[in-house]
């Protein structure tokens, strides 16, 4: 299972990214892919996750709205789209799999994770 994260970057305040997520090694039956992100001297903290066996998406409630996770038809590629970003957003953003029923927003509950892309917002 490999998975590679990229799109970060540096954006101003209110504007937006496209975070990718390239899969390999797995098929996306059974199995949930998250986005976790974590911020300078803060714990990792959990974005969003879909699972392929009941096809339900969750989100962290501080990201509703203005993240949204997606895919491609393959099941390649996972998305996180970011809008509205701010200055409090700026971390170094994660991809995970696992294989399994359902998703959770926790660390624990992930099995494989990506090496992380850095997204910096400024004021």
């Amino acid at each position: 299972v490999q998975l590679q994260a990229s799109g970060g970057g540096l954006v101003q305040a209110g504007g937006s990214l496209r975070l990718s997520c390239a899969v390999s090694g797995f098929t996306f039956k059974d199995s949930a892919i998250g986005w976790f992100r974590q911020a300078p001297g803060k714990e990792r903290e959990g974005i969003a996750c879909v699972s392929s066996s009941d096809e339900s998406t969750k989100y962290a409630d501080s990201m509703k709205g203005r993240f949204t996770i997606s895919s491609d038809n393959a099941k390649t590629t996972m998305y996180l789209q970011m809008n509205s970003l701010k200055p409090e957003d700026t971390a170094i953003y994660y991809c995970a799999f696992k294989y399994g029923s359902g998703c959770f927003l926790a660390q624990g509950f992930f099995d494989h994770w990506g090496q992380g892309t850095q997204v910096t917002v400024s004021s």
